[in-house]
């Protein structure tokens, strides 16, 4: 399939080697794969990896109990490329959420960046090497998160769309109440990795990309959205969160505004961010204390709470959904 385009007149590969010079070696990316049931995309997926312009990298994997061929083919490429690059632990078996972070925090796992992966996309064959290039841009001793659009396809390779591209500022503000890009497309510094470390067992993770979105912004770390896809993000029947980018998407979602899904997920963003407070900025710990106080409170009371947060969605249509969750006490 065609690569989407370098964001300069420059290729990618040029860019990066560029940027590379600087340093004596090339990163160390961790591929961070969680599988279950995954055997009949992910073939594709790990041929993806093996054609990127960025090769240092090594495979980590937490099955959740696959009992298709999975765990076969998995060997099969262990035996191809190399044991220590394609490395297979058991997972938690508490969904996909703790399947992921149980490789967040793995100590055994050491890299410069950490990227997410699903079993079933198709990686763009500079993904790791544009993502890489952007962060290095970042002050290192902060946490940094790259994260990018997606190039919808049915089960078929079909390409049937676009995620929505987002153009107001990826902040605290923002990321309270809404995550912008799914986990598949994020990079990762050590310090963000290390901030996700720090969540506690015993909390409830919603979502780890919007936390991932969360923690970064609200500890003063920077966030680069993409406008360029950077990956194929499969579409079918066995996904466990889809693109969320059409019409009936958005009617799921205000149903679950409505049956205080979204308040609920809310409720555990904000205890982890309590748990983690020391670690905000002041500003941050403001927005976070109007915020809260915002949902305990009376209408009028709460509208002025919330306008003082500063909270935002990226759209027209997912602000008018934020104004009737605080007239309904949903948020």
């Amino acid at each position: 399939m065609d690569q989407q385009p370098p964001l300069s007149g420059r290729s990618d590969a040029e860019l990066f080697v560029e940027t590379s010079r600087n340093s004596p070696t090339p990163p160390e990316v961790a591929i961070l794969l969680c599988t279950f049931n995954g055997y009949a995309f992910l073939k594709e997926q790990i041929d993806s990896f093996i054609a990127q312009t960025h090769q240092k990298w090594t495979l980590y994997i937490s099955d959740d109990g696959s009992t298709d061929g999975t765990l076969a083919l998995l060997e099969n490429y262990q035996d191809l490329i190399n044991a220590q690059r394609i490395q297979v632990f058991s997972g938690p078996r508490a969904g996909f959420a703790e399947n992921f972070m149980s490789l967040v925090r793995n100590e055994n796992i050491k890299a410069d960046f950490f990227a997410f992966s699903d079993q079933d996309d198709i990686w763009f064959d500079n993904k790791l090497e544009r993502s890489i290039r952007q962060l290095q841009s970042l002050p290192a001793d902060l946490p940094a998160l790259y994260c990018s659009r997606t190039r919808l396809i049915d089960e078929n390779r079909r390409i049937i769309g676009f995620s929505p591209d987002f153009k107001r500022a990826p902040v605290f503000q923002n990321a309270l109440i809404q995550s912008i890009a799914g986990a598949n497309t994020m990079l990762l510094n050590g310090v963000a990795r290390d901030l996700l470390n720090k969540t506690p067992h015993a909390m409830t993770i919603v979502a780890h990309d919007w936390l991932t979105y969360l923690l970064t912004t609200a500890c003063g770390g920077n966030v680069i959205y993409d406008s360029e896809p950077t990956l194929d993000y499969r579409q079918h029947g066995g996904n466990v969160i889809g693109a969320n980018s059409g019409f009936k998407e958005r009617m799921i979602r205000i149903g679950k505004l409505i049956d205080g899904r979204f308040s609920r997920w809310s409720d555990s963003n904000v205890q982890i961010l309590e748990l983690l407070e020391g670690e905000l900025t002041p500003l941050n710990r403001q927005i976070l204390n109007d915020f809260k106080q915002g949902r305990q409170s009376s209408i009028f009371k709460r509208f002025r709470l919330m306008k003082k947060s500063g909270v935002y969605r990226q759209t027209l249509a997912g602000n008018i959904s934020l104004i009737l969750a605080i007239c309904l006490n949903k948020i």
